[in-house]
């Protein structure tokens, strides 16, 4: 039995680079997928030429109308114990906000029974805002991150997720913070019982974790050095690493001299002995993604491009807390892969495409020669494909390519006014290829959650679990 979805599709095809985007963007206006019983795309292209089963009755069709057929969204970087902190008011830049409203906010799940609420209300809040596959910041509390991981198997959504680890920070961090050796304890006992274990073939599993120091002034040396050690034992099993690096100028600059280094980057580089000596292994790498690298320099993207590391642009969390503008050119230029991230609750939108949008709005107005249109091929390819690059996924998901996991999204535009609005009534060139960009703009721009008529992870269709209301016991 074959499933066939019929609508109009988009999607970047191939292994481009974003600048490519544009010139491997797909647009079938009557297109068809087609997902064979193990999950898998065995058809993409116009619905006519599609491939008919030789059996009667061994094709279930569904046609979703005027209906886009997208990726789904790949989200590198949102907080899980941040759940209800979006839009928290409470100081202003990053330090502060920690101080005043995440650290308390984080320290909450504590409570077996609130974690476990929030574990279901993060994965309902997912489902809606169609992230089939996120970089999850985990909990510092080792029965909040089994809550997720269980709320996430059973909603059937692929996640990569470690603990937070802390060692080191202020007093309102201290009900998150362990001694060292526990922190490796802690880490490398949820990498054994999470990574990969839901599945006995890695190419299916939809969970996996990651090894998450939570920035440069959260952890000491010694835990660096240890967390060194730890992944080199684990890169082969296809562990992560996650973390954040130079978001805000103050937080540079405390790093820089809390651990007498050249740069930020060199702490998570190994070199985090002070003049930026080797004090053990590097934590970069193909599955590493670094949050925000909004105040990089060109040696730091040199490197980060070197080792294959990626960074999760974050441009609503950069807007809510002050932190700044990620440069675009001269980041993508470095030849790093740039994919999207909430940043729940620094950022106050689930929404990948909320985060497309003001991604072309701030680097549209970068300075001078810096400021670029984003074409929305690239928005697309950012929210989608880079995603999955980032992931070290690209191989199974992120676009329609055949043989890869049908991960997809059905938007109706009927069920949002306001797009149904834009894409009926824009204004559309006479040249085709400007109309069809113009189209996925509209489409990008003015999508909201509840035009998300559809959420597919392996082909399969995905639903929220339930999430009881304020007041009641699990």
């Amino acid at each position: 039995m074959t499933t066939t979805h019929l609508g109009q599709i988009f999607h970047v095809a191939g292994q481009p680079t974003v600048t490519d985007a544009s010139r491997a963007l797909v647009w079938l206006p009557d297109g068809a997928l087609v997902v064979d019983d193990a999950g898998d795309i065995i058809y993409c292209g116009p619905r006519d030429s599609r491939p008919r089963p030789a059996a009667p009755g061994a094709e279930a069709i569904h046609d979703h109308g005027s209906g886009f057929l997208i990726p789904g969204f790949v989200d590198t970087h949102l907080h899980f114990p941040q759940t209800y902190s979006t839009d928290a008011y409470g100081g202003g830049h990053l330090l502060n906000w920690l101080d005043s409203c995440v650290f308390p906010a984080e320290a909450r799940l504590a409570d077996p029974e609130f974690a476990a609420r929030t574990a279901r209300n993060f994965t309902a809040r997912r489902i809606a805002a169609g992230t089939t596959a996120a970089m999850v910041f985990g909990s510092a509390f080792p029965h909040a991150q089994e809550a997720l991981f269980t709320a996430t198997e059973r909603a059937g959504l692929r996640i990569v997720s470690g603990r937070g680890i802390q060692t080191a920070g202020p007093a309102s961090a201290a009900p998150l913070m362990t001694t060292e050796r526990a922190a490796i304890e802690l880490a490398d006992d949820e990498i054994r019982r999470w990574h990969g274990t839901d599945s006995d073939d890695p190419r299916s599993s939809l969970r996996h974790v990651a090894i998450v120091p939570r920035f440069g002034l959260s952890v000491t040396t010694t835990t660096l050095a240890a967390l060194g050690e730890l992944y080199d034992s684990t890169r082969d099993r296809g562990v992560y690493m996650h973390t954040h690096l130079s978001e805000n100028i103050h937080e540079i600059d405390l790093v820089r001299e809390s651990f007498g280094v050249d740069g930020y980057l060199d702490v998570f580089d190994g070199r985090f002995q002070r003049g930026s000596r080797t004090g053990g292994s590097s934590l970069l790498g193909r599955r590493t993604i670094l949050a925000h690298a909004v105040h990089c320099n060109d040696d730091e993207l040199s490197r980060m491009a070197e080792t294959g590391s990626s960074i999760a642009h974050c441009p609503v969390s950069q807007l809510f807390l002050g932190s700044g503008t990620m440069p675009w050119r001269r980041t993508v230029a470095a030849g790093v892969t740039v994919a999207a991230g909430t940043d729940v609750g620094a950022g106050d939108e689930w929404l990948i495409s909320r985060v497309l949008s003001d991604a072309y709005k701030v680097h549209l107005s970068e300075p001078g020669d810096a400021g670029v249109a984003m074409h929305p091929a690239e928005m697309l390819f950012t929210g989608t494909l880079a995603g999955a690059r980032a992931l070290d996924l690209e191989d199974r998901i992120g676009n329609f390519d055949v043989g890869k996991q049908a991960d997809f999204l059905v938007i109706d535009a009927g069920r949002w006014a306001p797009l149904e609005s834009i894409l009926a009534h824009g204004v559309r060139a006479d040249d085709e290829t400007l109309a069809r960009d113009q189209i996925l703009f509209g489409l990008l721009m003015g999508l909201r959650e509840p035009a998300i008529a559809e959420v597919h992870v392996q082909g399969r269709r995905v639903t929220a679990p339930p999430v009881p209301p304020p007041g009641c016991r699990i």
